[in-house]
């Protein structure tokens, strides 16, 4: 087992340079899944020395129901928004910058929430404290901050705390 770290200090990121080259060619052959693999193992390698805190899963299988919740969310917030831009007045728009204080403590966690907030259409992840302890958030239409803030913390942060905390 100590062989296979040394070679593939990060196995996730090599199934994922792999799978990345393998869309990029847009061609499916051995010589394609080789170079990938090549790539996908060589790359993490040479850049091991600036892993030097591997990020830790707590519970990896947790990851599949958090990435099928942001999905779902996305697409209803593609809705949402579009409704909002195409029905709704911008006098009655409620556009808010909200501060999200953060229990998560580990980069990766802080940077997952800031990505997935961003990606989540009517919502950008525009600044972190210096401390990492707040996420300030813009939000296309809020009317109740406080219940977009509670939304965040328990939609998205409480998952990523039991994946990565």
């Amino acid at each position: 087992m100590r062989m296979f770290a040394r070679i593939f200090p990060h196995p996730l990121l090599t199934g994922l340079l792999t799978l990345v080259w393998l869309l990029l060619v847009n061609r499916y052959s051995i010589n394609s899944l080789l170079f990938g693999l090549l790539l996908g193992t060589v790359i993490p390698f040479i850049t091991r020395p600036y892993w030097p805190d591997r990020p830790a899963l707590r519970n990896p299988l947790k990851i599949l129901a958090y990435l099928l919740i942001v999905i779902w969310d996305i697409v209803v917030a593609n809705f949402t928004v579009a409704r909002i831009v195409l029905f709704k007045s911008n006098a009655s728009r409620h556009p808010a910058w909200i501060t999200i204080p953060l229990e998560l403590r580990k980069p990766e966690a802080i940077t997952v929430l800031a990505g997935t907030i961003t990606l989540t259409p009517g919502t950008v992840s525009a600044d972190l404290s210096a401390e990492g302890h707040y996420l300030l958030v813009h939000c296309l239409d809020a009317p109740d901050p406080d219940a977009v803030r509670d939304e965040i913390k328990t939609r998205y942060e409480r998952r990523l705390m039991e994946i990565f905390e």
